[in-house]
């Protein structure tokens, strides 16, 4: 159903560049990088889950962003220092990218750096969605936009669980749990292999 994202990986960056990556196994619980540490690779998502986090006042940690699919820590192409934790979160597939071979590659490669701005327009729109989803004042309608706009035919896939999923739309894992029973009692989602799936209306 889903697109591969090692071939969006392919399609992304030009052949010698990939040739320089890695691809990783991070069980959860893996550490990518600490705030203050020099940033030597990008990291891209293939499957499962990674948060960027710092240290909260409280003690908690404060997720800064959340990532399944895709680059994480963009800003780090051109920061001397990671500002935060990278923390995987859930299993996962991990693409390393050596952050020198990329900056030499966008300063180098026109048609690779057209692809890259395309790429972060794409993550602008994303970022505007959930902007726009966050305003909304019920679970339903917050979970209904996510699956609607970020799902693939009405499916969307769990990653690290509903209580990760309730911390991405801002509501107690609580009120998810009750909402998502609250659609499969109405026959309106349905749930298992890892996805939620939205029942098509009669």
């Amino acid at each position: 159903m889903f697109t591969n994202a090692l071939q969006e990986l392919h399609a992304l960056l030009p052949k010698h560049l990939i040739d320089t990556c890695v691809e990783i196994a991070a069980p959860k619980g893996t550490c990518l990088f600490t705030s203050g540490e020099k940033p030597t690779h990008m990291f891209f998502i293939v499957t499962g889950e990674v948060v960027l986090e710092r240290p909260g006042l409280q003690g908690a940690p404060v997720i800064l962003q959340r990532t399944r699919r895709g680059f994480m820590s963009e800003a780090s192409l051109k920061s001397p220092s990671y500002h935060c934790h990278g923390q995987v979160v859930a299993d996962s597939k991990i693409v390393r990218v050596p952050i020198r071979a990329l900056r030499e590659a966008l300063d180098t490669d026109t048609a690779f750096s057209g692809r890259w701005i395309t790429m972060l327009n794409k993550e602008v729109r994303r970022l505007r969605l959930q902007c726009e989803r966050l305003s909304l004042t019920k679970v339903q309608a917050r979970l209904l936009h996510l699956l609607e706009t970020e799902g693939e035919s009405g499916a969307y896939p769990i990653g690290a669980g509903i209580k990760s999923m309730a911390g991405e739309l801002g509501v107690t894992h609580e009120a998810l749990y009750r909402c998502i029973y609250a659609m499969e009692k109405d026959g309106a989602l349905t749930r298992g292999d890892g996805f939620l799936r939205l029942s098509p209306r009669v």
